[in-house]
Parts: C-alpha cells; structure tokens; sequence
C-alpha cells in the first residue's frame, strides 16, 4: 500500500522530541499527515498504546479531524466496522486505542491518562485546557494550528520549552494541492497582507481589530424568534452556506445550516428538504443571483432576493446586537475570527470589508438586512 505523504510526515519520523509543534498555513496538509503517522507509522510500531485526538469542540472535532482519520481507513481500504466503536468515537488498529474528545467533554479530558496526544487546532484552547490534557499524557504530544494570533500562550509557554521541537510549513509543503486551490491561497496576498503572512507563509499575525466581535453557545435560546434564514451561494471553490438568525431583545444568534462546495440548485433544494426547513420560513439570497432563487422557489421554497444596497447596512445591523454563535457552526467562526476591515496605505481601518471569508457571513447579512433594517432596532434603538 504506497500512501502519499509530505514533509509533516519527515518532522514526526525524525523527531525525537516529547513535543512537535506544526505551525503552517492554509493546506499545508498538517493535520492530514499527522493523522497518517499515527496511523501508518506509530501504530503499527506499539501496541495496547491510547492516542487522543481533541479539538475544543466536538462538532469541530466531527466536521474535520475525525472526518479526515475515517477517510483515509476507507480510501485506502483499511477501515474495519468491527473496530470501530461510534458511539465512543474509538476506533482500534494494532490493539491500540485511538479516541476521539473535545473540550466540552469535561470528564475525559480530566479523568483518562493517554500515551500520545494530538491537539488539533491547538490555538483555540486557553493555557488551563492545554496544562489538563498534557498532565495526562506520558510519551508524546503533537500539536498543529495556523498562527492567526500574535500573541498567544503557545508562543510564551510551548515554544520556550526544551523538549519542544517547532516546525513550520506552508501550501508549498503539500505537492499534491491542486492549481485551482493554490490560486485561491497565493490571491490573499492582493487582498490583505496578515491574511497572507498567516494563511500564506505560516507566519505569525498581527493582532487588528476585526468587523465582528462574538461568543458561542451550545444552542439557540428556545425564548428568541427567529428572524429568517440566508443563503449565499457558491459552487467550485466557493461555498454555498445557509445561516439562521434569532433575536432576543439586545440579543443575535446565528447557527450554521449548511456549508458546502459543488452544489447545484437542485443539490441545493435536495439539502433544504433533509434539514427539514419549514417551507414557509423566508430565505434571503444574493440578489445577483435571480435565476438561482427562481429555480429554488419553483422547487417549493420561499427564498426571496435580498435588498441590493452596500455591505455595510447588514454589518452595522448586526453590530447593534450582542452576537453569539452555536459551537456546531465551524465555518462560520472561522470565518467570523478572519473577516475584517481592510487598511489603507497608512495602516488606518477603512469602511470596506475584505473580499474573503464572507460566505457565511454574507448569508447572515442576507438574513437581517430586509427584516432589521429600520433603526430602531438593537441595544442602540430609541425607545
């Protein structure tokens, strides 16, 4: 069986280190070819060893590192059902014990001791979350994340340590992406500057303000109303992402439906109809877009087009409001943590948002604009 793999998968044979840091930007395949050394390296090297995988949150953990670790047993044709274990998220190769957690599982977090860890975007968690899983883990302990922070505690009280070995990796470390893909990368260095330094280069960001601040929540409170859903459109290397919005008193809550690429209008409808959305629920879409909306509206759905009019109305509609953002919604808070206002030549904030990381906060723009638009609306409405 003869697996491709890059240079991450060098670092962690060579290394000798208790602690590999890989830093890198977009697509570097980091995660992907740490998952093949456990895999294809370490386990078939041990046995009666545990391996955790955690990320800060198990919709983040599903919707990516888990995904990825099943794909690769079955694309390679070594998935076996039977060692398999779905309802504890375990999978069994070689009598070792790989795992699956997150953050909001307190009691596995604290209470299991393990052989090896991997941190999956290890810059979302904070220093007490990081000092609970390594004080439980004894042989080794591997991390990756893209350095989006400029300061951070990783840098300050991981990096200094004397049993760390750090390496960082760029889109250029991974020959097998796509031309498309690496066009999209290397655009962000004519869009902005940190964006490409950080996604591009691997390189630590600066810390700028960014157009929206946020917290998650589990779930939307059952108490607030739902304003109406929105839906941005994509196809190859753009997303098609469908949000909906809530509002209770000063109060928004946005929770991510969909968030996919290659999507039909037809695939579209098909996926409205698994998500068993209520036909009568108003869905706002990009105006630019009318045949679009034309077919999914004759398909049985009440979308609708959005009000032309700048970006800045639906950003400053929902800047009244206290945001808050379901843990589930992976894409939007990435997108949510990157999208920003771009500077000018003197380094000053202008009004104009990137043109990146806006699919699904698009859709949420659709969403309110044509149901919040009066002012009196949010924490800063007359009253």
């Amino acid at each position: 069986m003869k697996i491709k793999t890059n240079i991450v998968f060098e670092h962690l044979t060579n290394s000798n280190a208790k602690i590999i840091v890989e830093q890198g930007g977009t697509r570097s395949g980091k995660t992907y070819n740490i998952l093949l050394w456990l895999l294809l390296s370490y386990c078939s090297r041990n046995n009666n060893k545990t391996i955790t995988v955690v990320r800060k949150t198990f919709p983040a953990v599903r919707g990516t590192v888990m995904r990825d670790f099943f794909e690769i047993l079955k694309t390679n044709n070594i998935y076996y059902e039977e060692l398999h274990l779905k309802t504890t998220h375990e999978y069994f190769i070689n009598t070792n014990r790989i795992e699956f957690i997150s953050l909001d599982q307190p009691t596995k977090i604290r209470g299991r001791k393990r052989d090896v860890l991997f941190i999956n975007e290890c810059n979302e968690l904070n220093f007490e979350d990081w000092q609970q899983l390594i004080f439980r883990t004894t042989e080794k302990i591997i991390i990756d994340y893209n350095p989006s922070d400029e300061f951070h505690w990783i840098y300050d009280k991981v990096l200094t340590r004397d049993d760390v070995e750090f390496f960082k990796t760029t889109y250029k470390d991974n020959p097998f992406l796509e031309d498309v893909v690496v066009k999209e990368i290397e655009r962000l260095q004519n869009i902005d500057d940190n964006y490409w330094r950080v996604y591009g280069l691997g390189e630590r960001g600066q810390n700028r303000s960014l157009i929206f601040n946020f917290n998650t929540i589990k779930e939307i409170p059952p108490t607030a109303k739902l304003i109406s859903k929105g839906l941005d459109f994509g196809y190859t290397n753009d997303p098609t992402a469908l949000v909906e919005t809530y509002t209770e008193g000063d109060n928004m809550y946005i929770n991510e439906l969909l968030y996919r690429t290659g999507m039909t209008n037809q695939d579209i409808a098909r996926e409205f109809t698994k998500l068993n959305l209520d036909r009568r629920d108003e869905i706002w879409a990009d105006s630019a877009e009318p045949k679009s909306i034309e077919e999914i509206y004759r398909l049985g759905f009440n979308i609708k087009p959005t009000a032309k009019g700048s970006v800045n109305i639906g950003i400053d509609i929902i800047r009244r409001y206290k945001l808050y953002v379901t843990e589930r919604s992976i894409n939007l808070i990435k997108e949510l943590r990157n999208y920003k206002f771009i500077e000018d030549k003197n380094g000053q904030l202008t009004n104009k948002p990137i043109d990146a990381f806006n699919h699904a906060t698009d859709a949420a723009r659709y969403s309110v604009v044509n149901r919040l638009s009066r002012p009196n609306y949010g924490k800063y409405a007359i009253r």
